[in-house]
């Protein structure tokens, strides 16, 4: 049929469906460059609460600022099995804390410097692993040694000095790590000369404060910026004689990775300072205290602070 139109219409109609498949063509690929991009990163967490929340913390960032596709490994296990995933490619990065990088991994002595922690570790970590320590987030988690509040205020407990006399008679809980860690639990004891009724009882972190507020135990290794410690009426004793490191949270992520996709550095770069032990105390309450989900808590508070 299209043999019998005019030679003119014949050219005109070759012309428009040309014209058609550029416009159609040039319409996918507009629509291919608002999707993610077929490179994928892995971030991962350890296996508690906080780890968690800074985890969906990172890769929303990167979502939000990047076309790269973020796969979650979120609640991965403890320090070695993240490092060990980190080193080796499996994944990409992962929150860590400063002294935990540098008594832990590294085996160097303890420090109490944060200025001197952070220039060692991110300078190891480097030379060591080719794994980029980034600018800190704000916050320090230091261990915290928690007592029941009833304890405290009718032994009038503000220290862990505090404890000494009545140590011989308490029952202590721990998690696997604290016991195993060099600024775990032989330095500290060590440093307070503290003596326990029996061996500590290793628990799961996510049982601590249970066993803890169901009278198992009676002094636990917790964390500074753990939610639940106030809304359980607990108190966190001051470490008066400065045995701990700093553990300021910083990302730990792959040099390779930051070359290859440079917009990470800025997406993380932007949380650099910006969340304090408060903020980060209020995050996992929400979690553990009011059982929301981690990626609202996170969304909520990017918002809030218009990342």
């Amino acid at each position: 049929m299209s043999d019998r139109l005019p030679s003119a219409w014949r050219s005109f109609s070759r012309r428009s469906i040309g014209s058609l498949l550029l416009y159609v063509f040039a319409l996918q690929f507009a629509g291919g460059c608002g999707k993610r991009g077929g490179e994928t990163i892995v971030v991962a967490s350890k296996n508690f609460t906080e780890q968690i929340v800074l985890g969906e913390m990172f890769a929303q960032q990167i979502e939000a600022h990047s076309l790269v596709r973020v796969e979650r490994r979120l609640n991965l296990g403890g320090t070695f099995i993240c490092h060990d995933g980190l080193v080796s490619g499996k994944i990409d990065l992962y929150p860590e804390y400063t002294g935990t990088a540098l008594t832990a991994v590294l085996n160097d002595p303890v420090q109490s410097d944060p200025a001197e922690v952070l220039r060692r570790v991110r300078e190891e970590y480097l030379a060591r692993f080719k794994v980029e320590v980034m600018p800190p987030l704000g916050f320090n988690n230091t261990f915290a040694m928690v007592v029941r509040g009833d304890d405290a205020d009718k032994l009038h407990l503000r220290t862990i000095s505090d404890i000494a006399p009545y140590a011989p008679k308490w029952r202590a809980g721990f998690g696997y790590e604290f016991m195993e860690r060099p600024d775990g639990y032989r330095g500290w004891m060590a440093a307070y000369g503290l003596h326990f009724a029996g061996a500590p009882k290793i628990l799961d972190l996510g049982l601590l404060y249970r066993a803890l507020a169901d009278n198992q135990v009676d002094l636990v290794a917790g964390n500074s910026t753990d939610g639940v410690i106030a809304s359980l009426h607990m108190v966190a004793l001051e470490d008066d004689r400065h045995y701990f490191p700093p553990y300021e949270a910083v990302p730990l992520v792959r040099r390779a990775t930051l070359e290859k996709h440079p917009e990470v550095r800025d997406a993380l770069g932007a949380l650099a300072g910006k969340i304090s032990v408060d903020e980060m105390r209020l995050m996992n309450y929400a979690v553990d205290g009011e059982h929301r989900d981690p990626a609202d808590v996170v969304r909520s508070f990017r918002r809030a602070h218009s990342f």
